[in-house]
């Protein structure tokens, strides 16, 4: 069972019940809405997630930039 407790005879209860509420003609427009909702919640996900990463390389260059200024510094001190 892909959805859970439901199941298939739960399943065709919510949408006969659905039917009788919207009604025929308002289910499609129903259906466009929801997979527009879908959609940009998936593409604002994918956003976010890329933006992380990209945060996320960004921080390790800057870190590794700093550990080698502090090498470097370290190095320079010893010398003298």
């Amino acid at each position: 069972m892909p959805f859970g407790n439901i199941g298939i005879g739960g399943l065709i209860v919510i949408l006969i019940i659905a039917l009788i509420i919207f009604g025929p003609s308002k289910l499609p427009e129903l259906g466009r809405a929801f997979g527009r909702t879908l959609s940009e919640f998936k593409s604002a996900t994918r956003q976010m997630i890329d933006d992380d990463k990209e945060d996320n390389i960004g921080g390790k260059e800057a870190s590794s930039t700093a550990e080698q200024g502090t090498r470097l510094t370290a190095v320079d001190s010893k010398k003298g």
